[in-house]
């Protein structure tokens, strides 16, 4: 590999998730994101409309963080192309980014919307239900479907190839892999908070955690390697 994709390789994997981390607790903040999540249609839309364009920015700058990660993929790819699995982690890498970001860009692109015409002051109580619908729907598939339950599973399946051409590479060591591994069997395990098992959002939660360790790990065992 090359010095120059090494570097930017590890700059990457050291920047992305500090800056996926770092809106993921403003977003905690200014927006009590993820447990909001659990509220209802009403209560959300109101705390959106009064969080305004800031809150926006931050939707849309969190969006951004997993489009990114398709480059990011990219990138990673790059770096293993010897390895037979290169070309399956570039795969799985991008429709993760994909899916998670057309989850995320609701809130930015859509949201503000329907929260506009809920609280719209001539807005009839009819008119209010058809936009909950409207929200539900949108909150469920987009969000619950396609970000969270395929983001999950490409997720955790980029991450298992790539801790598995880590094991098979000297700039690597095996327990980095191991922790790869170990963050995307804990990320599977959001697959289950849709069929009632109320331990899997905080277990999800903290394997992003992990995740995010992994990756600023690997950024620099790539930048010692560099």
């Amino acid at each position: 590999m090359t010095t120059l994709l090494t570097l930017f390789t590890a700059v990457t994997l050291i920047v992305l998730p500090l800056a996926f981390n770092g809106l993921f607790f403003a977003l905690g903040r200014s927006f009590g994101y993820p447990d909001i999540l659990r509220q209802p249609t009403a209560y959300i839309l109101a705390q959106f409309q009064a969080g305004g364009r800031r809150l926006v920015a931050l939707w849309y700058g969190f969006a951004l963080t997993a489009l990114l990660s398709v480059p990011m993929a990219v990138l990673v790819g790059a770096v293993f192309a010897a390895h037979p699995l290169a070309g399956l982690s570039v795969v799985l890498g991008t429709v993760s980014g994909l899916v998670q970001a057309m989850g995320l860009l609701r809130w930015p692109l859509v949201v503000p919307q329907l929260a506009e015409q809920y609280h719209a002051p001539d807005a009839t109580p009819a008119q209010r239900d058809t936009v909950a619908v409207v929200f539900g729907a949108l909150h469920q598939y987009a969000g619950v479907v396609i970000g969270e339950h395929l983001g999950y599973l490409f997720t955790a399946g980029w991450t298992v190839v790539v801790s598995v051409m880590m094991a098979a590479s000297a700039t690597f060591g095996g327990w980095l892999a191991t922790l790869g591994i170990a963050s995307a069997v804990g990320i599977l395990t959001g697959l289950a908070e849709p069929f009632g098992w109320k331990p899997a959002g905080m277990l999800n939660a903290i394997s992003y955690l992990v995740w995010s360790v992994w990756l600023l790990l690997a950024g620099v065992a790539l930048l010692l390697a560099a």
